[in-house]
């Protein structure tokens, strides 16, 4: 079930249905009972009736305390804003001309930038006219780059010729190897120890 946002509950008298699903606030699922009974019940032990299915039929409310739920519900969305990755882009430049020791720093910086979970867009400009007519070799600069960070990062967009430039993007594979473990970890089946088949002892 998708939980509405905060703005969007309602809440005591705001809940003008004739009669409501209800739940305790123990999660005790109580029954079908008459909104205003609904209401009374929840007033008597000092909480909130709110509607939290609103498109059930009746829909279902829970007793509660909803100033209290608020806090904790909005504590949870500030720990989730937290552990979100902002994925930063960064730029590496290149030129069709680049020596190998150049190539290595910059693999190097590649490196560090997907092991960090950032994407990484490498471009070959190109600076005079001349150097337009080597696209073939831009190509194969960023093909071997992409091979060089392969254990770190790859392909997300290949190379593309883009005005005087030429262009690709790389991404982490930290991000895709957490996000598969956290999928399939769950669903793997427990082993159970083998068990040795006990021996009959023979009477003597």
């Amino acid at each position: 079930m998708e939980v509405p946002a905060i703005a969007e509950y309602f809440i005591n008298e705001q809940i003008r249905d004739k009669e409501v699903r209800l739940i305790d606030a123990s999660g005790e699922m109580l029954g079908i009972f008459a909104s205003r009974d609904a209401q009374k019940m929840a007033e008597d032990k000092n909480l909130d009736l709110v509607k939290i299915s609103p498109n059930a039929k009746p829909p279902v409310c829970k007793i509660m305390d909803f100033s209290k739920f608020k806090f904790e519900q909005a504590k949870k969305d500030r720990e989730a804003r937290k552990k979100q990755k902002i994925v930063d882009t960064k730029e590496l430049r290149l030129s069709p001309n680049i020596d190998t020791h150049d190539i290595e720093v910059r693999v190097k910086r590649a490196i560090e930038f997907l092991k960090n979970g950032d994407k990484v867009k490498v471009t070959v400009k190109f600076r005079y006219g001349r150097e337009l007519g080597r696209t073939d070799t831009a190509h194969t600069i960023l093909k071997n780059f992409a091979e060089s960070v392969a254990e770190f990062g790859t392909i997300d967009r290949p190379p593309k010729m883009e005005a005087r430039q030429m262009s690709m993007f790389l991404v982490s594979k930290n991000t895709d190897k957490a996000e598969k473990s956290a999928k399939t970890a769950p669903n793997e089946p427990k082993q159970e120890p083998k068990q040795e088949p006990k021996q009959e002892q023979k009477q003597s």
